[in-house]
């Protein structure tokens, strides 16, 4: 079975690794995903953040663009393995020539410091999804929603064809999102809060509204956003929670909202998907609750691709 995993945060891990004197790479790491593992785990495509912390202190544009510097070196060295992918196309002739796709995104809008010049700049870089925030208001989102300039900011991705992405978002965000977007978005990597009620998860009010817009949610794997409460102090995330969060949100939106969206080398609990290269556990959970090979296609590679088919054709 293909996977097409809407967020990892594996090039930032990489970047953090060396800049504290690490020799961490994409081939082959300690990290909880790698080529060598995404190869043994049926990758067609990854999406590859690009994080930053706003407390960090520095320059946010200054760091995001190192980090992207750090993504397009590492696929320079394996291009009989990986590929950036800007277009359906691009993804369509990766998959032909048995390379996996990467998908560059922005996890923190405050990188392009307000300037829509600098959003256009990073879709050059081949960005082509960004969330507003992470977890600190800025100047495209505060508690109350987004800003003015937030507005303008989502009108202008939908323009060049960079998809939204409100996981991070506060919820009065997330309804001002569905009150201007004139095409579909994402949650890259969120969960139901109707099982776990982390304010980063979705009310089944917002599961409807993603799927009725034909948007995708990307199903986190991080054990604080699957469970209310930790068993012996442990978060930990199953198989079977994570299906547990697949199977309320087919119920609430139908199986074409559902996605991926790992969260590997951004999250720390302890998982039972220890590592890319365990799909299959996943794929084996859901058809013993009763899924079938084109519902389980459609979680984990078709939907995502739907949305970029719809997305990318905008951008030119």
């Amino acid at each position: 079975m293909y996977v097409a995993d809407l967020h990892c945060d594996t090039v930032s891990a990489i970047y953090y690794d060396r800049k504290n004197g690490g020799q961490a790479n994409l081939l082959s790491n300690h990290f909880q995903l790698d080529l060598n593992r995404m190869k043994k785990g049926g990758y067609l495509l990854q999406n590859f953040a690009v994080f930053v912390d706003l407390k960090n202190g520095g320059d946010p544009y200054r760091c995001a663009k190192r980090q992207i510097a750090v993504f397009k070196g590492e696929l320079a060295k394996y291009p009989d393995k990986i590929r950036q992918a800007t277009t359906v196309e691009d993804i369509l002739k990766n998959q032909k020539e048995g390379r996996i796709s990467a998908v560059l995104t922005l996890e923190e809008g405050e990188v392009c410091l307000g300037d829509e010049n600098t959003l256009e700049e990073f879709y050059r870089d081949g960005v082509r999804m960004m969330t507003f925030t992470w977890n600190y208001p800025n100047s495209l989102a505060t508690e109350e929603g987004l800003t003015s300039k937030g507005v303008l900011f989502l009108e202008k991705m939908q323009e060049i064809g960079i998809i939204p992405d409100v996981s991070h978002l506060p919820r009065a965000g997330f309804y001002d999102v569905c009150r201007y977007a004139k095409r579909p978005f994402v949650a890259s990597h969120s969960n139901a809060a109707a099982l776990c009620g982390h304010k980063r998860n979705l009310t089944d009010d917002m599961v409807r509204k993603i799927a009725e817009r034909g948007g995708v949610i990307g199903i986190n794997y991080y054990g604080l956003f699957l469970v209310e409460k930790p068993e012996n102090g442990i978060y930990y995330s199953s198989v079977g929670r994570i299906a547990d969060h697949i199977c309320h949100m087919v119920n609430v939106g139908g199986t074409g909202c559902v996605g991926l969206g790992s969260d590997f080398d951004g999250i720390d609990c302890n998982l039972e998907l220890s590592d890319c290269s365990k799909m299959g556990l996943l794929e084996q959970e859901l058809k013993k609750r009763g899924f079938g090979e084109k519902e389980i296609g459609d979680i984990f590679y078709r939907n995502v691709l739907r949305i970029y088919k719809e997305s990318f054709k905008f951008s030119g």
